[in-house]
């Protein structure tokens, strides 16, 4: 059975930085494509970024790009995101996303297995 637990939402000032991380187990890890996707009430489930089975490939949304950075652990089946210079608009719930393909991949419906999300809330 595949699990995914996010860990590392919370409240943070506008400016700060929060560092999500996603345990995974019940995968083959090392070989598969991770993501972190977000959502809003009201709205669709929003790619934020990927990453590639060996972390040599990562993939960003452009309102995140400079700013947040994914990154993977094939050692401890981890995968994280380091979320800098946050803004009220980066308030959502995050999801942690793996795929049985190996690339970085952008789409939703690429994704099989799914974590049950964590909140961030970023206070103006």
């Amino acid at each position: 059975q595949v699990q995914l637990v996010e860990s590392g939402g919370g409240l943070v000032q506008a400016g700060g930085s929060l560092r999500l991380s996603c345990a995974a187990s019940g995968l083959t890890f090392g070989s598969s494509g991770m993501g972190w996707f977000r959502r809003t009430p009201g709205k669709d489930r929003e790619f934020v970024a990927a990453i590639n089975w060996s972390g040599s490939n990562t993939l960003y949304a452009d309102s995140v790009k400079g700013r947040f950075t994914i990154s993977r652990d094939n050692a401890k089946n981890t995968v994280s995101l380091q979320m800098d210079r946050l803004s009220p608009e980066d308030t959502a719930v995050y999801y942690c996303a793996a795929h049985q393909g190996s690339y970085a991949a952008t789409m939703y419906r690429n994704y099989d297995y799914w974590g049950q999300g964590t909140q961030v809330t970023v206070s103006a």
